[in-house]
């Protein structure tokens, strides 16, 4: 196992409720650790309508998803959260009254004593392409993320996709594989125009090879991938050699193990009483998307109101024997001291 990660809380899902939440924590010295399935800050907004306007944010008449993503890590900079990309939380186990044990798809271990699940809809999940039988290559030779670049080192490497992920771990992981083929429907690309310029240099140094394409079948033995069959737009079958594949056919949103954590659900999402967002589980909140309750409203100026008064019941956890003074930030010299305002 690996080395324990202490933390008063840990945030699961770091959209804009989840950052948010890490805010009024913090206004109560509560130190916060954030795990997150995607490889970047945001949740829905910075994944789904980076660049699409939002009018329902108060005060602020339009905002962009990835703007107001910015605006609330600026607000946070003060308490210096901490974050963990790229991973899901696998389990959650009690091991007090309340404090728990919580490890991720990638074996970090966090102990804490409050849990507050601020998944959005779920847990982004990759989207399998309609490959036969490659459930079986799933984790060894197949990877939906990548992890560590050096996994990848001296390997014959199929990237299937033509967004940003795909072209982008085409240039990254370039230096690092043997090879690498990238496969694609059509010679357009939905990425960036810089990332795909870079890549038709490559194929045009004879550095790397662009196939146009589908995948139709694996070959290979025991997990191990040896090499994928190639259907081609003029209907041509062709084999490409590789030892990993990696799949970039976007996101589904999942429940994922959120189901297994021994929490009520109902229809999906998790119910929650009102007064403070908390659980069936004493110590574990829901805020955001994920919850329901009477009257519920899916907004996110909705789940900033739950994250304010999650983090007044998340004190009593933390600090069982201090008595919580309310304060404004507005009039609070000592809320201010903790924002650095001068």
């Amino acid at each position: 196992m690996s080395d324990v990660i202490k933390t008063d809380v840990l945030i699961i899902g770091a959209g804009p409720c989840g950052l948010f939440a890490a805010f009024e924590l913090g206004l109560l010295d509560m130190k916060a650790h954030f795990v997150d399935i995607l490889d970047k800050i945001g949740g829905q907004c910075a994944e789904l309508y980076p660049e699409k306007p939002i009018y329902d944010i108060p005060g602020i008449p339009q905002v962009s998803g990835q703007g107001l993503t910015d605006a609330l890590m600026e607000q946070i900079k003060p308490f210096h959260p901490t974050f963990h990309l790229g991973e899901m939380i696998e389990t959650v186990e009690k091991i007090g009254d309340p404090a728990f044990r919580c490890t991720t798809d990638a074996g970090k271990v966090f102990e804490c004593k409050v849990v507050v699940i601020a998944a959005g809809g779920g847990s982004f999940q990759p989207k399998r392409p309609p490959v036969p039988g490659i459930e079986a290559y799933e984790g060894t030779s197949v990877h939906y993320a990548v992890r560590k670049m050096e996994t990848f080192r001296d390997k014959n490497v199929l990237i299937v996709g033509g967004g940003d992920s795909a072209l982008d771990w085409t240039l990254n992981l370039h230096p690092v594989a043997k090879r690498i083929t990238l496969l694609h429907r059509r010679d357009e690309f939905r990425a960036a125009p810089h990332s795909v310029e870079q890549m038709r240099a490559l194929v045009a140094g004879g550095k790397m090879d662009l196939t146009l394409g589908q995948v139709t079948a694996l070959s290979g033995a025991d997990g191990k991938l040896t090499g994928a069959t190639v259907k081609g737009n003029d209907n041509s079958m062709t084999e490409v050699a590789c030892d990993a594949m990696l799949p970039f056919f976007g996101l589904t949103m999942k429940l994922g193990p959120v189901a297994n954590w021994g929490i009520a659900l109902e229809n999906n999402l998790v119910p929650v009483e009102t007064s403070a967002f908390e659980t069936n589980v004493p110590g574990i909140f829901a805020i955001g998307d994920i919850n329901t309750y009477p009257g519920k409203i899916k907004l996110i100026l909705c789940g900033f109101h739950e994250g304010a008064l999650m983090s007044q019941k998340a004190h009593r956890y933390v600090y069982p024997e201090k008595r919580l003074v309310f304060q404004y930030t507005t009039s609070s010299s000592s809320l201010q001291k903790k924002l650095g305002v001068n």
